[in-house]
């Protein structure tokens, strides 16, 4: 089995948790995971955003950086509730990729269902394979 180990993890949560409840607010982007595959004539790309509204997330290019930027705020506690604990990440995540000449940056296409952002950048015409056809007929020889 492979695992991924982050040493500094225990630390950057309780850091996390030290800024947010001091300091009120999220400066530190979070990471957000992602999936991505080619099917067919598009590249997918799939983020987990749990727990995240649909307004909340922004898709940006600019040139041919794709920025997704996305939100998660506090859920609304009821008054006089006090928190047992509180693991869930808040605050703004946030996402950039470099978009290869290849996409077509102006066919994106987004869809967010079940706490997953979906992603379509469909290939470039430019770079979809085409069949070049090779025209015969006598051969003649250069004298030099």
């Amino acid at each position: 089995m492979l695992m991924r180990t982050d040493p500094f993890r225990e630390f950057d949560r309780l850091a996390q948790q030290v800024a947010g409840a001091t300091a009120g607010t999220w400066s530190r982007p979070n990471p957000m995971p992602m999936d991505a595959y080619r099917h067919g004539e598009e590249f997918v790309l799939l983020f987990d955003l749990p727990g995240v509204e649909a307004d909340a997330i922004d898709l940006d290019v600019e040139r041919n950086v794709l920025t997704v930027r996305a939100e998660r705020r506090p859920a609304p506690v009821p008054e006089g509730v006090e928190l047992q604990v509180g693991e869930r990440p808040l605050g703004v995540f946030s996402r950039q990729l470099v978009l290869g000449d290849n996409l077509d940056a102006d066919g994106i296409q987004a869809r967010y269902d079940n706490g997953v952002l979906t992603v379509r950048i469909p290939v470039a015409a430019q770079a979809k394979p085409r069949k070049i056809t090779v025209n015969g007929g006598t051969s003649q020889q250069i004298d030099a």
